[in-house]
């Protein structure tokens, strides 16, 4: 059977090829009979222009590289669902390069970043979509930065809640510092003093950002932080468990806890309800980034909102006009937002 193209349909319609053109790709207004005699010759031959034969012609793949770094996280695939939704109502489809190893793999994460840049880079994609890794560092290796500066000269590059030193690129982000003076300002205002903080990497930048945030909301109220209840080194339901548990075996021990990623603010409540210890009537417990598994804890978990979906959602738009070299601000700004739900309270008299 011989295969239909799109000459064949301009033949058979009577049209030019830049009229079946137009009605396939609607870039331009078709009168309504011509519009509906093409439309009904595409059915009739189940005609599906061939893509690769479009990308040459329009020097456009519809193709972007989306890279994270654990896909089992929750909050990274909020973000991507709300640059998928924005992405395909502008055509595009996306390859999805999740950058998670494991101690037993051979390449780290940064490594297999590398590969999936150069990959990318060799499926010719339209733009690339950056999300944690080696952008969250505070001091990524140089060559981790040139391999990005790289990539940014040939395709238009965006980072989502991150930056590379002294590299220019577009940013849609969250004010990560930001987000932690509301959730600290919450658990004074309802008159918690004696607060711990724990989660995170003392290497990322998102961490360093949250813990400032921290830091400041207790020095402008007149408080110090106490060292040993500042506890890092893990983003995982399993390091809450771990240093909550640490927290309540101390004395003095504190009465809030502000845990810089929900996962670890889980892992807290799970923590608190093996040792007895009532959230939020002895203990309050906040979160950071407002996974749908905060409002689904028991209780449900007081959180500081990222905004994932938009972020993703301003990604898509913001790398659409990238593409098409329209003028868009280097930095996108985000604004989180607190979320009070069941995990904190009042502190208690005498507590």
């Amino acid at each position: 059977m011989k295969t239909v193209t799109v000459y064949d349909i301009a033949r058979e319609a009577n049209v030019s090829v830049a009229t079946v053109s137009r009605v396939l790709n609607n870039t331009a207004p078709v009168k309504k009979e011509t519009r509906e005699r093409i439309s009904a010759l595409i059915e009739k031959y189940q005609f599906q222009p061939n893509a690769l034969a479009r990308s040459l012609i329009r020097k456009e793949t519809g193709m972007i590289g989306f890279i994270l770094p654990d896909i089992t996280n929750p909050f990274f695939p909020e973000v991507l669902a709300g640059f998928d939704r924005e992405a395909r109502k502008m055509g595009y489809t996306y390859f999805l390069c999740d950058t998670f190893s494991t101690n037993e793999e051979t390449l780290n994460q940064y490594e297999r970043e590398s590969q999936y840049i150069s990959l990318l880079m060799e499926k010719q994609v339209d733009g690339i979509v950056m999300l944690g890794g080696r952008i969250d560092l505070s001091r990524p290796d140089p060559q981790m930065i040139r391999e990005v500066e790289e990539a940014a000269r040939r395709v238009p590059f965006l980072l989502l809640n991150g930056s590379l030193p002294q590299v220019g690129l577009n940013r849609v982000a969250t004010d990560q510092k930001l987000g932690a003076v509301l959730a600290t300002q919450h658990l004074l205002e309802l008159g918690h003093r004696d607060i711990a903080a724990v989660g995170g990497y003392s290497a990322m930048s998102n961490t360093q950002q949250r813990l400032q945030g921290f830091r400041s909301a207790m020095r402008e109220n007149g408080l110090q932080p106490r060292k040993e209840w500042m506890l890092q080194d893990g983003f995982s339901v399993e390091a809450g468990v771990e240093f909550t548990s640490r927290l309540l075996a101390m004395n003095p021990r504190p009465t809030a806890i502000f845990c810089l990623n929900d996962l670890v603010a889980i892992g807290a409540l799970k923590a608190a309800s093996r040792a007895g210890v009532r959230v939020p009537e002895e203990l309050s417990i906040i979160g950071y980034d407002d996974i749908q598994f905060a409002a689904n804890s028991i209780p449900e978990l007081t959180t500081v909102s990222l905004k994932a979906a938009e972020i993703g959602r301003l990604a898509a738009e913001t790398l659409h006009r990238m593409i098409g070299k329209k003028k868009v601000p280097k930095l996108l700004s985000v604004l989180p937002e607190l979320v009070v739900r069941q995990s904190t309270a009042a502190v208690r008299k005498g507590g």
